[in-house]
């Protein structure tokens, strides 16, 4: 059976994924760490979290989805891989779409408190194979 922790994580995807970012941040704290440590961008608070990070991602992909998750469960951390499918339909950072597929696989870390309210994330990707992908950064050659 699924601890509190993972079944709150896992309605957040499937929030994401129907795009309800309030859903998404409703157990939340009104003050949190969440990190993209590829960006080193982190968000101190739910609302900065949905407007800029969750609204960024689908401002570059309207059918951006996450899929396949796999979550496990540390007590107050729970760590889940899984991957995002989507078409960059719209600027990425300061890359204007290129209406190119995605596959993205990540790693993220919900960190909870004792009463279950997330305090914060931590998200892992490789940015570098997201550009080669979107066409917006050359193939490294074989050194």
């Amino acid at each position: 059976m699924a601890s509190r922790n993972v079944e709150t994580y896992r309605a957040g995807h499937q929030a994401f994924n129907q795009r309800d970012f309030g859903a998404m941040t409703e157990r939340y704290a009104d003050s949190i760490a969440w990190t993209d440590r590829a960006r080193g961008l982190t968000f101190t608070t739910p609302r900065q979290f949905r407007d800029e990070f969750l609204a960024g991602w689908v401002a570059a992909s309207r059918d951006i989805r996450i899929t396949g998750p796999r979550y496990m469960d540390a007590g107050q951390t729970v760590a889940c891989t899984f991957t995002v499918t989507g078409t960059q339909d719209g600027p990425l950072g300061p890359f204007p779409a290129t209406g190119k597929r995605f596959e993205l696989p990540l790693c993220e870390m919900w960190h909870f408190d004792p009463s279950g309210r997330v305090v914060g994330g931590d998200l892992y990707y490789d940015q570098v194979s997201l550009l080669i992908q979107l066409g917006l950064m050359p193939q490294p050659s074989d050194a």
